[in-house]
C-alpha cells in the first residue's frame, strides 16, 4: 500500500519537475526571460498553497481512494493544452491548475500512508514518500531530458500523462485504506474507542506547529528553486550541456534519498526503543538543516563547476532530510481523524516558500553580473534563512509536550 502511494508521489514530483527540465527550450520557443519562467514557477505554488487547505474537506467528504484518483487524473491532463497551443498564457493556466490539483494531494498521500503505520513508525514511510521525489528525479529526469532533447519538450509532457494513467489503473486495482486513519473504528461502530477530536486552534497554535511551519517554508523554498532552476543553473551557470544538466539533476536527489532513509530508519528505531520525539524528530533534522544551510551559504565561494555541483548536492540533501522527520512530528500532534486536515494546513503553509523563491531567483539571475553569480546568491540566501529558522525550531519545538497540552 505504501508502494502505491510512493508511485503516485513519483508521478507528482515528475509533474512538478517538468518545468525545470523544459524551461530552456520552452523559453527559447516562446521568448521568455528568466523572470517570466520564475513567475510561472511561483504562480504554481500560489495555487498549490490554496489547494493545500482543501485536503481536510476532501478527506471528510470523499474516501482517500477516490480523492487521490480524481486529483491525479486532473494533474495528468492539465498541461496537454500547452502541447496544442503553446503560449505564456496556456503555460501559466496549466501550471496554476496543476498546483491547485497537487495542493491537497501531499497531505492526502501522507494520510493514506500513515493509515498503515502507527505514529512511532512513520519516519521511514515518510522518508519513502519524500524520497520518491528523489526517485522521480533519479529515474525520470534523465528520461524526460532525453525525450526533450531528442524529440522536443511536448513529448516529455505527453509521457507524464500516460504515466499518470498507468498509476490510476494500479490504484484502482490495489488500494485499500489502513487501520490508523480514525475512520476505521467508526465504520465498525466502535466510536467509544475512537480518540475525540480537538479544536483546530489548539493544534495550529502550538510552538511545535508554528516553528516547524516556519522552517519548512525555507526548506521548501530550496526544493522549489531546485525543481524550477537546477537544470538551468547547470546549463547556463556552470556551462554543462542540456543533456548533462538534465542528467545531473539526479545527483542532489541521490544523496538526499540516502540521507532521508538512513536518518528516518535510525530515528524510528530510537522512537521504538522509547526515545523522545524531540530528539528524533526535531534535533536530528535541525542539525541537518544547520549543516546544509552553512554549505549553501558558502556556495558562491566555489568556482570549479564540479565542486559547485557536489557542494550544492550535499547542502540540498542535508536540508531536505528534514521533510519526513518534521512531517512525522506534526502528525503526532493530532488525533488520527484530524491527520489530513493538520497535514493539509502544515503543507499548505510550507508551500509559501514556493510562492516567492522561484520568481525571486529569476529576478536575481536577470540582474546579476553572470547567471552563475545570480544562482549562487539565491542558494546562499535560502541557506542562511533555513539555518536561522532551524535555530528557532531547536529552541521552541517539543512534540511530546505539545501533544500532551492539546489532549490534556
Amino acid at each position: 500500500m505504501t508502494g502505491l502511494v510512493v508511485f503516485l508521489y513519483v508521478v507528482n514530483f515528475a509533474d512538478k519537475a517538468i518545468l525545470g527540465i523544459i524551461a530552456q527550450p520552452l523559453a527559447r520557443e516562446l521568448g521568455l526571460s528568466s523572470t517570466q519562467i520564475g513567475m510561472v514557477g511561483s504562480l504554481f505554488f500560489l495555487t498549490f498553497t490554496i489547494g493545500g487547505f482543501l485536503a481536510g474537506p476532501l478527506n471528510k467528504y470523499l474516501t482517500l481512494r477516490w480523492a487521490l484518483l480524481i486529483l491525479a487524473a486532473v494533474w495528468s491532463v492539465v498541461l496537454l493544452p500547452l502541447v496544442v497551443a503553446a503560449s505564456l498564457v496556456t503555460l501559466i493556466a496549466g501550471r496554476m491548475l496543476l498546483g491547485l490539483a497537487e495542493g491537497p494531494s501531499s497531505a492526502l498521500m501522507h494520510t493514506a500512508t500513515y493509515s498503515w503505520h502507527p505514529p512511532a513508525k512513520r519516519g521511514l514511510p515518510g522518508a519513502f514518500l519524500m524520497g520518491s521525489g528523489s526517485v522521480g528525479k533519479i529515474l525520470l529526469a534523465p528520461v524526460l531530458t532525453y525525450l526533450t532533447v531528442s524529440y522536443g519538450w511536448r513529448t516529455a509532457v505527453i509521457t507524464l500523462t500516460f504515466l499518470g494513467l498507468a498509476w490510476s489503473v494500479c490504484w484502482l486495482i490495489g488500494w485499500q485504506e489502513g487501520p490508523y486513519t480514525g475512520k476505521t473504528s467508526k465504520s465498525h461502530g466502535d466510536d467509544e474507542n475512537a480518540e475525540p477530536s480537538v479544536p483546530w486552534r489548539k493544534i495550529f497554535l502550538t510552538r511545535t506547529f508554528l516553528s516547524c511551519s516556519a522552517l519548512t517554508i525555507f526548506v521548501y523554498a530550496l526544493t522549489t528553486v531546485v525543481l524550477t532552476w537546477l537544470p538551468s543553473y547547470f546549463e547556463k551557470g556552470l556551462g554543462y550541456s542540456a543533456m548533462q544538466a538534465g542528467s545531473m539533476f539526479a545527483i542532489p536527489s541521490v544523496i538526499a534519498l540516502v540521507l532521508m532513509i538512513v536518518s528516518s530508519t535510525l530515528t524510528d528505531r530510537s522512537m521504538a526503543a522509547g526515545g523522545r520525539s524531540r530528539t528524533s524528530r526535531i534535533i536530528v533534522p535541525c542539525v541537518g538543516v544547520l549543516v546544509g544551510g552553512s554549505i549553501l551559504a558558502a556556495l558562491p565561494l566555489f568556482d570549479v563547476p564540479i565542486v559547485t555541483v557536489l557542494a550544492l548536492s550535499i547542502g540540498y540533501a542535508s536540508v531536505s532530510m528534514a521533510f519526513p522527520l518534521l512531517n512525522a512530528a506534526i502528525s503526532e500532534l493530532c488525533p488520527p481523524q484530524q491527520t489530513a486536515g493538520t497535514m493539509g494546513v502544515f503543507l499548505a503553509t510550507m508551500a509559501v516558500g514556493g510562492l516567492v523563491a522561484p520568481y525571486a531567483t529569476g529576478v536575481i539571475v536577470d540582474h546579476a553580473a553572470t547567471p552563475a553569480a545570480g544562482y549562487g546568491l539565491a542558494f546562499q540566501a535560502i541557506g542562511v534563512c533555513a539555518a536561522i529558522a532551524a535555530v528557532g525550531v531547536l529552541i521552541l519545538s517539543d512534540p511530546d509536550r505539545d501533544r500532551r497540552a492539546i489532549r490534556g
